[in-house]
């Protein structure tokens, strides 16, 4: 028996939509979505025979599944598509997967790892495990922030003093430099 092929998750079954087996489409990729592409939900493989709806909140419906009781019964399920499925990306792209485990580094100093990569309504971020368990830090997928993305070497180059002001405080280090009293 093989590994299954590498996948991407296309978003989650969310509530029915009318009587004929629609469903909303919750976080969802809206590029894994398009009519046609075959789907993975839970153990069984269908292809979008409908595509409706907006971008932000996509309707679809699945070969196989013909009223509003077979779609409830999906709710909640993760759509998964084949990487190798997936529409190229243009430059400066990447999936999510590509990004997590990736350092996140100014030049030399290491600043942590990507935790995840997550959706805010401005922009997308990466979320970073700071080094040391100094807590986390979300870096926003700009220019200003990301100067350059390495994916073969699983490293994440961004500028330490645009995001000063989002780094977490260091941790204290016992009681170096400290005086006793009160500091009056």
């Amino acid at each position: 028996m093989g590994d299954a092929p590498p996948t991407l998750e296309a978003g989650r079954v969310g509530r029915p939509h009318g009587l004929d087996g629609s469903f909303y489409v919750t976080r969802p990729r809206t590029q894994l979505l398009a009519l046609g592409s075959k789907v993975t939900v839970g153990q069984r493989t269908a292809a979008i025979v409908r595509r409706a709806g907006t971008d932000e909140r996509p309707i679809v419906a699945l070969e196989g599944v013909e009223d509003r009781d077979a779609a409830g019964r999906l709710r909640g399920l993760e759509l998964m598509v084949p990487r190798d499925a997936a529409p190229a990306l243009g430059e400066g792209e990447w999936w999510a997967h590509e990004l997590e485990g990736c350092e996140v580094a100014d030049g030399a100093r290491l600043i942590g790892t990507v935790r995840r990569m997550i959706e805010l309504p401005s922009c997308e971020a990466l979320e970073v495990e700071c080094a040391g368990g100094a807590g986390s830090l979300l870096v926003p997928m700009v220019k200003d922030a990301v100067r350059r993305v390495d994916t073969a070497a699983r490293r994440v180059e961004v500028d330490i003093d645009f995001l000063a002001d989002a780094m977490p405080p260091a941790p204290a280090r016992g009681h170096e430099g400290r005086g006793g009293g009160r500091g009056d």
